[in-house]
């Protein structure tokens, strides 16, 4: 199973490659924008799976999202499903 986290692009490094910053540490990758039909402006949230961004997410939803992730991540808990 993959979880989808949403990541910030910081910067674009060339034509169809952003750089994305994951969570709020230090941990960078650079990504594949060719899979959307416009690129990512610095600042958007992305989601990203095996080096490509499948979509631009709204700030808010990223947010909440992000929220609900680290909410999840204090608790320590798995959760079957």
């Amino acid at each position: 199973m993959c979880l989808a986290v949403p990541a910030c692009v910081t910067e674009m490094v060339g034509d169809e490659i952003a750089r994305i910053r994951l969570g709020e540490g230090e941990t960078f990758m650079d990504v594949s924008t060719m899979l959307l039909e416009e690129a990512p402006k610095i600042g958007d949230y992305v989601i990203v799976h095996a080096g490509f961004i499948l979509r631009i997410l709204d700030p808010i939803e990223a947010q909440e999202s992000l929220k609900l992730l680290r909410e999840v991540a204090q608790m320590g808990e798995v959760v079957p499903f």
